[in-house]
């Protein structure tokens, strides 16, 4: 599948899952109501703590070594290592996607309690579909996922990876997208319209980016 075309499809997803948590809000408590029990969320522990921190360091220690292996680029050239178009590439959807779209607007201006502060679940706050932006939080608030968002980003460098090993690069960043997101809701923190939806929305921006850096290479 071309970009063109799995920009297309994303969009189209993107746009069911929002229709489809506005019409029926239930889900997102349906599914995490399957991660409670005992009067708590069952990821919370010691081993929830720990992946939790894995998966919040991995993409930034990913970028690091992206850095790293550009700045050896300089040393002693090879095409193994990226370019300074690809860096922007990954940087600019970043900075885009999980730090100004999800960190800087959505979680700041959604107002949407977590799992854990609404009163289906022990807390205080009274559970508020995605859409409404009407809940009691004040900021850093459950809409959406930035943890998601940020595992989203690996997309990124998974597409320049080398041709052969582009297909199992991007599945291995599906795969820890989806990991992020149980985890998540798994800790309460987040519910499922937020977590796909941080997804998506990431997705969409890294998509959209990288027909920009497809596009200049082949002039290149």
């Amino acid at each position: 599948m071309s970009s063109s075309s799995a920009l297309v499809f994303l969009s189209i997803v993107t746009l069911a899952c929002l229709a489809m948590f506005a019409v029926a809000p239930e889900l997102d408590l349906i599914v995490a109501g399957q991660l409670f029990e005992t009067g708590h969320f069952i990821g919370r522990g010691p081993a929830g703590e720990w992946a939790r921190r894995f998966f919040y360091d991995a993409p930034y220690a990913l970028l690091a070594v992206m850095l790293l292996a550009s700045a050896a680029r300089r040393l002693k050239p090879t095409r193994r290592a990226p370019d300074g178009r690809a860096l922007i590439f990954v940087v600019a959807a970043l900075a885009l996607g999980p730090g100004l779209l999800v960190n800087g607007l959505l979680k700041e201006v959604s107002h949407r309690p977590r799992p854990e502060q609404t009163t289906q679940f022990g807390g205080p706050w009274r559970f508020r579909p995605y859409q409404t932006f009407d809940g009691d939080c004040l900021r850093n608030c459950s809409f959406v996922s930035g943890e998601v968002a940020t595992s989203a980003w690996t997309l990124a460098p998974a597409l320049l990876a080398p041709p052969p090993f582009r297909p199992y690069a991007i599945g291995a960043a599906l795969l820890f997208t989806a990991a992020t997101a149980l985890l998540r809701m798994a800790f309460g923190g987040h519910y499922l319209s937020d977590a796909l939806l941080a997804a998506l929305f990431t997705f969409l921006i890294v998509l959209t980016l990288y027909r920009w850096y497809v596009r200049g290479t082949k002039h290149l």
